[in-house]
């Protein structure tokens, strides 16, 4: 009996003692390993579609529990694109459905396949789409519709494929690029504000202070407000966003030759003579003998701006627009789309850079230079341009640019402004337009995220 107590006495101090802090760490590794599992069942997809005039793309996101992007492959996006867009189907909505197919296959693939029900998808349609007559725009959508209804895996909700007007352009940009930057949950004097020139409209988004959105201007009915309220992070921003309908790249070409029906227009380069063409109207575009007049051209696009409209506000833009009362939130500003190409396109950049830091009196200084040459020497000068069948206008792009940056919307000479295609992203990049702010908020529709972010 005593060898027997003796035995049991051993065998208990023999064997290793479970300390509180290891039965804790244990738990630890157990709880860890359940919050691995449980950040692996919240991480999100969204599929976005950007359906522009010259081709369809698709963008795929994967977010984790804190609305952050995790990789896909090398990078944080998956994109491709197709041509021609959605537009060229006019006359065969169910071609046009037909040619997106490829790219849902594409996102089929790249999202789990456990994970497609509750996967959002959706399409925005651009400029390409609001320019088509009559009900074929919304003959392609419906079209659209039904095939991913009937085709896609994915969740489709009743208003995933729409038109993207300018002013859901403008505020899903901000998203894209305060995103990016991480800026998003800071205060809104901590945010960036955002232009975009396309082609048929410029965008001009930031956030505002409270006081300011409480004593924005009301707006006749029918039209945007010019304070969108979104809660992004758990912070409520007021977001001052106008989209300038005919003052794109492109159409706002039209409104300056528009000007000189009959005579020749100061902002063409010498030996141009030729029609152009927008939106299916056509205008007399030609140039005087001597060429460009950088001062009289200046002076006919302020015309062509309405900058001397009636101003109904305390301070507006141009043609009677309320400016949005400036602040900190349009401090530091991050320009796009033609604003970053046309830069690119002659010259001014390292073509290989998402983006670069450039002044309105840069874009003016490339002006002088520009609208001294002729037309055949536009052509050899910047090829870029002339492969795009746009060197004659180089002169015009340029003044453009310089008058809406400093009298459009008042911003000084001297003004540093970051133009890009790019933002860089973690170790990544991603492409600064409006799908990943579209993403944003169909991520934050989902029951999981909605006290995150929202849109109001």
């Amino acid at each position: 009996m005593e060898f027997l107590i003796k035995l049991i006495t051993f065998l208990l101090f023999s064997i290793p003692a479970i300390t509180s802090s290891q039965y804790l760490g244990n738990n630890n590794l157990l709880t860890n390993r359940k919050i691995f599992q449980k950040q692996e069942e919240i991480s999100s997809y969204a599929v976005v579609f950007d359906a522009g005039s010259t081709g369809s793309r698709i963008h795929v996101y994967h977010f984790d529990q804190n609305l952050n992007l995790l990789h896909i492959g090398k990078g944080v996006e998956y994109y491709n694109k197709i041509t021609p867009g959605l537009s060229s189907y006019a006359n065969n909505p169910a071609q046009a459905a037909k040619s997106l197919i490829p790219l849902l296959e594409q996102a089929e693939d790249v999202v789990p396949d456990e994970l497609h029900p509750k996967t959002p998808v959706r399409l925005g349609a651009t400029a390409g789409l609001r320019l088509l007559n009559g009900d074929a725009s919304e003959k392609i959508l419906q079209s659209v519709r039904d095939m991913l209804s009937n085709r896609s895996t994915f969740n489709v909700q009743p208003d995933a494929v729409s038109i993207i007007d300018g002013t859901q352009e403008g505020s899903y940009l901000w998203v894209t690029v305060n995103y990016a930057l991480q800026n998003l949950g800071k205060k809104y004097t901590k945010t960036v504000g955002v232009m975009d020139l396309g082609g048929g409209s410029v965008q001009m988004a930031y956030a505002v202070s409270k006081k300011t959105a409480k004593n924005a201007p009301k707006v006749a009915d029918g039209e945007d407000p010019y304070i969108k309220k979104i809660v992004l992070k758990g912070i409520p921003y007021d977001l001052y966003v106008h989209s300038y309908l005919h003052f794109g790249r492109e159409a706002s070409r039209a409104e300056i030759l528009k000007l000189t029906p009959n005579s020749p227009n100061p902002c063409l380069l010498a030996g141009f003579d030729a029609i152009y063409t927008y939106s299916g109207e056509e205008f007399k575009a030609t140039a005087s003998t001597s060429g460009a007049n950088i001062n009289r051209c200046k002076n006919t696009i302020r015309k062509a701006l309405k900058l001397n409209s009636p101003c109904p506000y305390q301070n507006c833009t141009f043609g009677g627009i309320w400016n949005g009362g400036g602040g900190n939130g349009q401090k530091n500003l991050f320009a796009s789309s033609s604003f970053f190409y046309l830069p690119e396109d002659t010259g001014m950049v390292d073509a290989s850079a998402p983006n670069f830091i450039l002044r309105p009196v840069d874009i003016e200084t490339k002006a002088i230079e520009a609208c001294a040459l002729k037309f055949e020497d536009a052509k050899l000068v910047y090829p870029f341009l002339d492969k795009k069948k746009v060197a004659a206008y180089v002169c015009m792009d340029l003044i453009y640019q310089y008058v809406l940056l400093v009298d459009g919307f008042g911003l000084d000479p001297l003004q540093k402004i970051t133009s890009g295609k790019e933002i860089e992203y973690q170790d990544a990049i991603v492409e600064a337009a409006w799908p990943l702010g579209n993403a944003v908020e169909a991520i934050s529709s989902l029951p999981k995220f909605e006290r995150l972010m929202y849109f109001v």
